[in-house]
C-alpha cells in the first residue's frame, strides 16, 4: 500500500505516493531520527480526512519538546484504506483469542470466564472443560479444534466515561496448544482484535508459546499476558515475567506490544488479580483488562447489505441445513434471505449466488439464531454448501476477496491406501474401498487448512500434515467412523531450491533432571541436532536444540524411557535448512508371524525371551503381521499360533500356568513413528497393527541383496 507523509498534529500531508523502495527508506530514516526522550515512540491511530483515509502514524515528541541537537523526526503513515473513513467503533463488542502452550490452562480459563460472566452459565462445572466437546479431546485431554463462545460482562461504571454500553459481549475463541494443530491458531487470527497469552507460572514460556505469540505479533496485536496457576507452590512469577519479556523482545515486538498488561490468575481456583502478591476474588480484573486493552471492532463502512464481506475461517456440519460457514463480518451487514456469492482467494467467483438460510451467533457455548449481523460479529451462516475455508462470502456487487492469513507449510507426509492386501481385509469395517477413503480425506482437507493431499496413482494418496499427532488424530477419527485403510511410514517433506535440497527443522525444548542430561546430549548428537542454549540449576536442565524433523520421529518414546517419565519435551517448526545427510539409527528387528490363526499362550510364553510382544493370547494373526519387537537386529519369523500337543500319557503333575507380560499396545501416532520403510500400518475399527509389505521369501531376497551391496561398496 502507498505511504503518505501525514500530519499527526503539526506536520503537512503530502499527496504523492511512494514506491516500495521509498517506503523502506522513509521507515529507516524515521526510526533512526526520532530522539530517545519521553514520551517514547508509539504507533498511533491518527485522524485523517476523506482524501488521506484512515492512517496509522509514527510520532515522536512535539518540536518544542525535542532537544535542539536532535534532527527533525519524520511523521508518516500507512494508508489502511482508500474507502470512506471509519464511522465508529463497536464499544459493545470485543473479539479475543485465548492462546497458549499445551496444558497451560487455556480451556480451564475459558470455562471460568463463562461461569463468572453475565451469560447465565453459572451452573457450569468448574473442571468440566466444556469447550473440549470432541470425544478425542476429552480422551486425550488436549484441544484439537478451535471453538467459539461468548460471554456478556458489565463494564466497571467507575472506569468508564459514562458514554459506554451497559453490557459488553466478548467473543472468546479457544485454540489448540499443541504444535501439530498450529494451523487452527493461524487461521483464526483474522477473527480477533486481541489475544490473551496464557503462560504457566511454573513452566514459563515454552515452544508453542513462542509460536502463537509470533503469529499474534505478526498481525499487529497487543497481547494481554495471563500468568496462570499462580496458586501453586512451585510458581516462579518473577522469573516467568522476565522470560516473557525476553520472548517478546526476541520476536521483534514494538514499543506498544512490549508494554503488555499482566494478569495473575488461577483458572482452577477461579480468580484473577493485577497484583502478583495478592489473590483476587473472581475474574473481574481479567474482564476489565480485556475491555480496556483490546480495541473494539472498527466499522470501516456503513452497515449496508451491498458492502457485506466475511472471510470463511471454519466450517461445521448442521444436520438440518448442511454446511455452516464460520467467520467474522469485516464490513457491511447481512440478513436472512440476502443473496450472496463466493470469491476464491485469487478473486475468482467459485459458485452461483445463493440466499442466506440461517444466521447464528454464539451465546455462551450455544449457537443462537439471529436475523441480522453487522461488522465485527462472529457468526455462522447456512445456505452455501459450495463454500470452503479461505473463501470470501460477500455481496454480489463485490469482486475483491479478503486477504488470507498465510499458513506454515506441512513438514510430514504418509501414503494412505486401502487395506485390500491384508488377509483380514473387510472383516471389521464397512468403508473399505479407496474411493470412500479419498472422499473422506478430501472433505478433511477442505476444512483443515494444514492438511494437503497429493494423488499417487489410482489407489494411493499422499497426505501432508504438521506432525504425527495431527495425522494420527485424523486416522483415529476415520477408524471410529468405520474405515479400513493402510498407511506407510512417514517421510519429511523436502524442498529443492537452486539445486540444493532443504529439509524442515524443529526448535526442540527439553527439560529433564540433571542425571539424564548426558543421555539427552548423546542422543541429540547422533541425530545431528545443534544446541542453541543450555540452562542448569540444582536439579533440572533445560536445552534448546535445532534438529531435523526426521530425526525426531520415534525419539519421544526413547526420551520417555531415558528420563523415566520425568522429562518434558516440546518442539515447533523453525523453517528449512540444507539437508544434513543420512542419520545413523540403531533399529531392532521385528517378530513376524508366519501362520494364520489365533495366538496362543503356549506359543507366546517362550517368545517373550525373544523381545517385546504386541499381541495377547486369542488375537488373530496372519503371515507377515508384526507381533513383536525383536531384541536383536534383523527380522525373525515365528509361529505364535502353536498349540500344546495332546497325548494319552498322563502327566505326573499339573501343567504350570503360563504367565505373560501384558503386551505393548501402541496408538496410531506411536505406530506412525515406529513403522519401518518395508511395513504398513493396518487400521480397522477394531484393531491397529503393523504388517510387512512383502512375504518371507521376498524379504529374505531383499536382505541378501542389501548385504551384497554393502560388501560391494566396501
Amino acid at each position: 500500500m502507498p505511504l503518505r507523509r501525514v500530519d499527526v498534529r503539526w506536520g503537512v500531508v503530502f499527496g504523492m505516493e511512494m514506491t516500495m523502495t521509498m517506503q523502506a527508506v522513509v521507515m529507516r530514516r524515521a526510526l533512526s531520527c526520532v530522539p530517545s526522550v519521553s514520551p517514547p515512540v508509539r504507533w498511533l491511530r491518527v485522524p485523517a480526512d476523506s482524501k488521506a483515509g484512515p492512517c496509522i502514524g509514527l510520532s515522536g515528541p512535539r518540536p518544542s519538546q525535542r532537544p535542539a541537537s536532535s534532527p527533525t523526526a519524520l511523521h508518516f503513515a500507512r494508508c489502511l484504506s482508500t474507502a470512506s473513513p471509519p464511522l465508529h467503533s463497536r464499544k459493545d463488542l470485543r473479539n479475543v483469542a485465548i492462546i497458549a502452550h499445551v496444558d497451560h490452562g487455556k480451556t480451564s480459563l475459558v470455562d471460568c470466564l463463562l461461569k463468572q460472566s453475565e451469560t447465565g452459565l453459572e451452573d457450569l462445572d468448574m473442571g468440566s472443560r466444556v469447550m473440549d466437546s470432541n470425544k478425542l479431546e476429552q480422551e486425550r485431554g488436549i484441544t484439537i479444534l478451535s471453538k467459539c463462545a461468548s460471554v456478556v460482562v458489565v463494564p466497571d461504571a467507575n472506569a468508564s466515561d459514562g458514554g459506554g454500553p451497559e453490557k459488553c459481549r466478548i467473543n472468546l475463541i479457544d485454540t489448540p496448544g499443541h504444535a501439530d494443530f498450529g494451523g487452527e491458531v493461524e487461521r483464526i487470527m483474522n477473527m480477533v482484535d486481541g489475544v490473551c497469552l496464557v503462560v504457566d507460572a511454573t513452566e514459563g514460556p515454552m515452544s508453542q508459546t513462542k509460536f502463537v505469540l509470533m503469529k499474534a505479533l505478526g498481525q499487529g496485536m497487543r497481547p494481554i499476558v495471563v500468568i496462570n496457576k499462580c496458586d501453586r507452590d512451585t510458581a516462579r512469577v518473577g522469573e516467568v515475567e522476565n522470560e516473557i519479556f525476553d520472548m517478546f523482545a526476541n520476536l521483534g515486538a514494538d514499543d506498544e506490544q512490549l508494554d503488555f498488561p499482566i494478569v495473575y490468575a488461577s483458572a482452577k481456583m477461579g480468580w484473577a488479580s493485577l497484583d502478583p502478591d495478592s489473590k483476587g476474588e473472581n475474574m473481574e480484573d481479567l474482564f476489565e483488562t480485556i475491555l480496556g486493552h483490546v480495541p473494539p471492532p472498527t466499522v470501516v463502512s456503513e452497515d449496508k447489505a451491498d458492502q457485506f464481506r466475511m472471510l470463511v475461517t471454519q466450517t461445521q456440519a448442521n444436520q438440518f441445513l448442511g454446511k455452516e460457514l464460520i467467520g467474522r463480518v469485516e464490513s457491511g451487514s447481512v440478513r436472512t434471505g440476502d443473496t450472496l456469492h463466493f470469491l476464491s482467494p485469487d478473486g475468482k467467483t467459485t459458485s452461483d449466488s445463493a440466499k442466506v438460510l440461517k444466521i447464528s451467533q454464539w451465546f455462551g457455548i450455544q449457537l443462537t439464531e439471529i436475523e441480522t449481523a453487522k461488522s465485527g460479529d462472529v457468526i455462522a451462516v447456512a445456505g452455501f454448501p459450495q463454500g470452503g475455508v479461505n473463501d470470501t462470502l460477500c455481496a454480489s456487487s463485490i469482486m475483491e476477496p479478503l486477504e488470507c492469513v498465510p499458513i506454515d507449510p506441512p513438514v510430514l507426509s504418509i501414503v494412505v491406501t486401502s487395506n485390500s492386501a491384508s488377509p483380514l481385509s473387510g472383516q471389521d469395517g464397512d468403508k473399505c474401498t479407496f474411493p470412500l477413503i479419498i472422499e473422506r480425506l478430501e472433505a478433511e482437507a477442505e476444512t483443515n487448512v494444514s492438511i494437503q493431499l497429493e494423488r499417487l496413482g489410482s489407489e494411493q494418496v499422499q497426505v501432508h500434515g504438521r506432525g504425527e499427532l495431527q495425522l494420527g488424530i485424523l486416522l483415529e477419527q476415520m477408524r471410529r467412523e468405520g474405515f479400513e485403510l493402510a498407511c506407510s511410514s512417514p517421510e519429511a517433506l523436502l524442498k529443492n531450491e537452486g539445486g540444493e535440497v532443504f529439509e524442515p527443522v524443529e526448535e526442540l525444548v527439553i527439560d529433564c533432571a540433571n542425571e539424564h542430561a548426558g543421555t539427552v546430549i548423546e542422543k541429540m548428537a547422533k541425530r545431528k541436532a545443534e544446541m542453541e542454549s543450555y540452562d542448569q540449576d540444582e536439579s533440572r536442565s533445560k536445552f534448546v536444540f535445532k534438529i531435523p524433523f526426521r530425526s525426531l520421529l520415534g525419539y519421544r518414546a526413547e526420551f520417555t524411557q531415558d528420563t523415566r517419565g520425568d522429562g518434558v519435551i516440546h518442539s515447533m517448526f523453525a523453517g528449512f535448512t540444507p539437508h544434513k545427510g543420512p542419520i545413523d539409527r540403531t533399529e531392532k528387528g521385528a517378530l513376524v508371524s508366519k501362520e494364520l490363526g489365533k495366538a496362543t499362550a503356549h506359543a507366546l510364553g517362550p517368545l517373550e525371551a525373544r523381545g517385546t510382544l504386541f499381541v495377547s493370547p486369542g488375537e488373530m494373526v496372519y503371515p507377515g503381521m508384526v507381533v513383536g519387537e525383536s531384541a536383536r537386529e534383523g527380522d525373525m519369523d515365528i509361529n505364535p499360533c502353536k498349540e500344546k500337543e495332546l497325548t494319552n500319557v498322563r502327566a505326573a503333575g499339573k501343567d504350570d500356568k503360563v504367565k505373560l507380560t501384558p503386551p505393548k499396545v501402541m496408538t496410531i501416532e506411536e505406530c506412525i513413528t515406529y513403522v519401518r520403510e518395508d511395513e504398513l500400518i493396518e487400521i480397522t475399527p477394531k484393531r491397529v497393527s503393523i504388517r510387512k509389505m512383502f512375504d518371507a521369501t521376498e524379504r529374505k531376497r531383499r536382505a541378501r541383496n542389501a548385504k551384497n551391496a554393502t560388501k560391494g561398496g566396501k
